[in-house]
């Protein structure tokens, strides 16, 4: 979804935490050269002063952050620190935000355009679990002594209050109290921490928590700190779950969400809300994969919060998607049946062949995704991958930002969450499909996976994000120095050279930016490119019809050098058109269903270039246009004798007609 404007109120609590953020050490700075088995220590303090097992304290932690400190900010949550300790009043005077712009077709149909009027601004946020759950860090100042100030901002305060929660929730449940219990006697307190509502909700995360500690951990935090959770083997006793008095977790027929999530059923509804046969929402009733198969799933962020976007969803004359994820807990909410098409992606042609999944969270705003929503997010679309036979890779997986226009004129309204900060190397590791080395510096490809901890892009604008197209307004602030998926390309290799430019976003040819907002210069982890040129440190790939560079330095890979298919034009075409749908043929549509144009973007794909290949796909289109099917040819996929290859264009992925290509292997020409 979009990013929004948030309230003044808002604004002035995350501007306060951005001053706080560029201030603070981050990974190479003053706190990476402290002692690596600092932050350790300070879990065995907490741990042994509040009488918590260590392993606990270090699992529910690494289920929260990761370890992480991200540098004083929030997440979308609320929640500060390792331990994730919330405080509801940093977000209780957010606006229900709005998903999509004044002027934009979510459904990306020529043949029904749909014009969302964005909703009014709602009161304090609405989020489903008791208000407890999103203010820890009030009670755990009050249970340490310690400000709120140094538990947002001081990793061990914050890591003392977290084992002083969990201290607490034990002894309420009656259950032992000492650093030398027994870990599996903690089960309910653990659950309690996660501030789920729901029984199976907590209980998911409580047995992610247990599943850590048997498996263990090891890791760098983002500030600099080995840290380490030795493996554990602990069965833990679950039968006080029930003391904890949540609702339980109802599993209605047909829900369609692998066991062990916690997961619930909110209809998005299907209806009309007015007098004519087009005036319906907020999704189409289809039949896939019967009738169509699925290609993709398309991660989003809501620009808002789990409360307000949920209600959105319920809303008849709004939009429809597949599932939305809360982020202090990982809930899941599913809306659409998968062989439903929901109105998520702003392009029909996707729309009509992909999942939409919404996770709570914003694609900038100095916020961070829990690794509870993380966890949860990789488990469901593991499921629904191997269930619909999607596969597990980026040219499948997608982000919203990875969706093309549909014609030229629709590029530049195009969305970019989940954003530059979403995880994509680590949230594919927890997909269990992580990104490997698959070829050498000769074969042609690269796949684009820096280290994301220690690439920090000095991305600007994070709290000035006007809808449109992403120029910053005076001064553009500079946003938290923080770990990116995202690499800058250049056009030339060197640090001083312009970016690299977007002819869809800047059609003057004026290089894109470091605008958090501007993503039409990078490259995404797990992403495909052809080489153009390599130099020293720096590769170039083709990027929307030009040579892009990256640093890409031997000691410091930002990609992994791959192998596999390229598409280049047919000899004796000098250019071939680019396209944001495969639509098919205008033979191939029977009559009373108008034909929907070929159109092409505005790039150019000219010989000598090479782009990777994401698969062969049919020409199709999805006519739904009327409530119940009403109008002739409604409710039918229209196959054309076209076919489509789909290819790693630039930041989104697109499509050039079969006929007009070759495809061969990728060492083939490639660059030595």
């Amino acid at each position: 979804m979009p990013a929004s404007v948030l309230t003044r109120s808002r604004n002035a609590v995350l501007a306060a935490a951005l001053v706080a953020a560029t201030t603070a050490p981050i990974g190479g700075g003053p706190a990476a050269a402290a002692p690596t088995d600092d932050r350790q220590r300070q879990y065995a303090a907490a741990a042994a002063e509040y009488g918590v097992p260590e392993e606990i304290l270090l699992g529910v932690s690494y289920l929260e952050s990761r370890w992480d400190t991200h540098a004083g900010t929030p997440s979308t949550s609320g929640g500060y620190g390792p331990l994730h300790l919330t405080d509801a009043a940093s977000v209780a005077s957010a606006p229900t935000t709005a998903h999509v712009g004044p002027h934009e077709d979510p459904r990306g149909d020529d043949a029904r355009p749909l014009t969302v009027r964005p909703p009014e601004a709602a009161g304090p946020v609405d989020d489903a679990p008791a208000a407890a759950a999103l203010s820890t860090l009030g009670a755990a100042a009050a249970l340490t002594g310690a400000t709120t100030e140094r538990l947002r901002t001081e990793p061990a305060a914050n890591i003392r209050g977290g084992a002083a929660l969990l201290a607490v929730y034990q002894r309420e449940l009656g259950g032992p109290v000492g650093s030398g219990t027994d870990p599996a006697a903690w089960y309910a307190a653990v659950a309690r921490y996660s501030g789920a509502d729901r029984e199976d909700t907590a209980a998911a995360f409580a047995d992610e928590v247990y599943a850590q500690i048997r498996s263990g951990a090891s890791r760098r935090t983002d500030d600099g700190h080995q840290v380490t959770l030795t493996p554990r083997a602990v069965e833990p006793d679950t039968g006080a779950l029930h003391r904890l008095g949540l609702r339980p977790g109802d599993r209605p027929d047909g829900l369609e969400c692998p066991v062990g999530l916690g997961c619930e059923w909110i209809p998005a509804p299907y209806e009309q809300y007015g007098p004519g046969t087009g005036d319906y929402g907020n999704h189409d009733l289809g039949n896939r994969p019967k009738q169509q198969k699925i290609e993709y799933i398309v991660i989003h962020d809501t620009e808002g919060y789990y409360g307000p976007s949920v209600d959105l969803v319920k809303r008849a004359d709004y939009l429809g998607w597949h599932y939305t994820l809360r982020s202090v807990d990982g809930h899941v909410a599913q809306h659409v049946k998968t062989k439903d098409v929901g109105w998520q992606a702003g392009n029909w042609y996707v729309n009509a062949k992909s999942v939409g999944i919404e996770h709570e969270g914003f694609a900038a705003h100095g916020t961070w995704y829990t690794e509870a929503m993380y966890r949860t997010s990789a488990k469901l679309v593991r499921y629904l991958a191997l269930r619909l036979g999607i596969p597990l890779d980026r040219q499948h997986i997608i982000g919203h930002d990875n969706v093309p226009g549909t014609v030229a004129s629709t590029v530049a309204g195009m969305h970019w969450d989940p954003g530059p900060y979403w995880d994509w190397s680590h949230y594919f590791d927890l997909l269990r499909a992580p990104f490997r080395t698959t070829g050498t510096a000769r074969t042609g490809l690269v796949t684009i996976d820096p280290d994301v901890a220690a690439n920090q892009p000095a991305f600007v604008g994070c709290n000035q994000q006007p809808p449109g197209v992403p120029t910053p307004p005076p001064p553009a602030e500079p946003c938290p120095l923080r770990g990116s998926s995202a690499v800058i390309l250049h056009s030339a290799p060197s640090h001083d050279a312009p970016l690299v430019n977007d002819l869809g976003e800047r059609p003057d040819g004026t290089p894109n930016t470091m605008y958090v907002a501007d993503h039409g210069a990078r490259a995404s982890a797990g992403q495909t490119y052809a080489v153009a040129e390599v130099r020293g440190d720096w590769t170039a790939i083709w990027y929307l019809g030009q040579k892009a560079w990256f640093h890409n330095p031997a000691s410091a890979r930002t990609a992994r050098w791959a192998t596999g298919f390229v598409v280049t034009p047919k000899p004796g075409k000098a250019t071939i058109p680019v396209y944001g749908r495969a639509y098919p043929e205008q033979s191939a549509y029977p009559a009373g269903v108008p034909y929907q144009a070929i159109s092409p973007l505005q790039y150019t794909f000219a010989a000598g270039q090479r782009y990777a290949l994401g698969g062969i796909v049919p020409s199709e289109y999805y006519r739904a246009v009327t409530f119940g099917g009403s109008s002739p040819g409604d409710w039918t996929v229209v196959r054309g004798e076209l076919r489509y290859a789909q290819v790693q264009f630039g930041h989104r992925i697109m499509y050039v007609n079969l006929d007009d290509v070759r495809i061969l292997p990728s060492p083939v020409g490639a660059p030595r």
